[in-house]
């Protein structure tokens, strides 16, 4: 048994497909699925079951993978750090996230880090949802994940930053544009710019949207929150999205935000695998982006961005 036998093992139950894994890693399948017969020979029972369309670990699969998925992870960031150590250079901090978060949580942040420390690299990995950001987190050399806060994940730390309350994205001209605040009944009869469909956000929307019999009228869903905003401005319908720190100004003149004060209020934070085991540099971005995002928060002190009446060019903090 040797580590790359282990990282390809844990890559195929990530991708669940032999050919994904030998694409990602350029080699020819033959080369993966002999990674995973040295292992399935060496402990003595299948850890994958074969099917057409790919591969599920079976119960003893999961149990390795879970255990060299943790075990991996933390030898990557400690060679890495190792290796920055050796070569005497500033480090680098490596974060996963979702495609539209380092303009509305990190962009100051980011400034400031770079002021702060010169030398140090910070590299970003976007993904496309919160349960993807874990997924890289578990499999990869990450420090940190921005995600929105769910239920708990095993292997991972979750840290709330910032509360996000909920607002209706309508244009200007809109009848609902007029309102001081969105009530339940008025999200029946309007039709819905759809949040990204495996998305934490989009899963709250929908719970609650079932729990108050709300059937949602839709022919357009978007990729992210931005785009949801986008069209709601062309027109195209009305965007129930969180109210984010990078709307306010005059960033949408077009366009009102409304305040839904009957939906509870969207949390989102850090992720790391441990906290006490981040670098200090690691650990010094995220109070960083804490502090910027959350109006002076740092992790375990969450603030809220407030939406109070409604008004055009975003759903500004106070």
């Amino acid at each position: 048994m040797t580590l790359d036998d282990l990282r390809v093992f844990v890559a195929v139950c990530r991708a669940g497909s032999l050919s994904a894994v030998a694409r990602e890693l350029s080699c020819t399948q033959s080369a993966v699925s002999q990674h995973v017969k040295r292992l399935e020979r060496e402990i003595g029972t299948d850890l994958v079951e074969r099917h057409p369309r790919g591969v599920v670990p079976t119960q003893a699969g999961r149990l390795l993978q879970t255990a060299a998925a943790d075990g991996i992870a933390g030898l990557d960031v400690a060679l890495r750090r190792l290796a920055d150590l050796v070569r005497g250079d500033g480090g680098s901090v490596r974060i996963t996230t979702g495609a539209t978060t380092v303009r509305h949580f990190m962009s100051a942040a980011v400034v400031e880090f770079r002021r702060r420390h010169p030398r140090v690299s910070l590299e970003f990995q976007t993904e496309n949802s919160s349960r993807s950001c874990f997924d890289a987190l578990a499999a990869h050399d990450l420090d940190l994940a921005w995600i929105t806060i769910g239920a708990p994940v095993r292997g991972v730390e979750q840290r709330p930053v910032i509360d996000l309350p909920w607002v209706l994205a309508v244009h200007a001209d809109d009848p609902l544009a007029t309102r001081s605040r969105i009530e339940t009944r008025d999200l029946a009869g309007i039709r819905h710019i759809r949040l990204p469909e495996n998305s934490t956000s989009r899963a709250r929307l929908d719970a609650a949207f079932a729990e108050w019999g709300i059937h949602v009228t839709s022919d357009t869903g978007v990729a992210d929150w931005d785009t949801a905003i986008l069209l709601a401005e062309l027109g195209l319908g009305h965007a129930v999205v969180p109210a984010l720190p990078g709307w306010s100004g005059s960033a949408h003149p077009s366009l009102c935000f409304v305040p839904i004060p009957d939906l509870p209020a969207l949390s989102a934070g850090w992720a790391v695998r441990k906290w006490d085991a981040l670098s200090p540099l690691a650990r010094a971005f995220a109070d960083l982006v804490a502090a910027r995002s959350g109006q002076g928060a740092l992790p375990g002190q969450r603030r809220s961005v407030r939406a109070g009446t409604a008004h055009r060019g975003g759903a500004r903090p106070t």
